[in-house]
């Protein structure tokens, strides 16, 4: 089995990240990092340089879990790329870090986490960054 992370080089993303090693620790199982964002331009929030891919796979070479870093751009909006390869990886869980939005704002743009919590078909475990992050 797989423990999936969503990731973006964001504070929430990070912290993703370090409780999506520690869950696939916990279990036993491999991690599958994964950078869908939702344009394929630089300046996306979401989007992670190669240089940045680089740094988290050599930082996850150093942990006990066996894990493989994979980008997917221009593949649809963030949440139906995450939603698919949680059916194609058959994962058992799913890790998305999640920031404060006011009411206005989820109303006009959504938010890929909460479409990755409802469309999920694995356990989804959604972390906050740490105040000073």
């Amino acid at each position: 089995m797989t423990v999936v992370v969503a990731y973006a080089p964001t504070p929430e993303g990070e912290a993703a990240l370090r409780a999506g090693v520690e869950e696939a620790q916990r279990r036993g199982e491999d991690l599958f990092v994964l950078n869908a964002p939702a344009g394929t331009a630089l300046a996306e929030r979401t989007y992670a340089s190669p240089q940045q891919l680089d740094r988290v796979r050599a930082d996850l070479a150093g942990s006990a879990v066996r894990a493989r870093v994979e980008q997917r751009t221009g593949q649809g909006d963030t949440a139906e790329v995450v939603v698919e390869a949680l059916h194609e990886l058959g994962a058992s869980a799913v890790v998305v870090g999640h920031r404060r939005r006011t009411p206005v704002g989820k109303l006009l743009m959504g938010s890929a986490a909460q479409r990755i919590i409802l469309d999920a078909p694995c356990p989804v475990i959604t972390v906050k960054p740490a105040p000073h992050d």
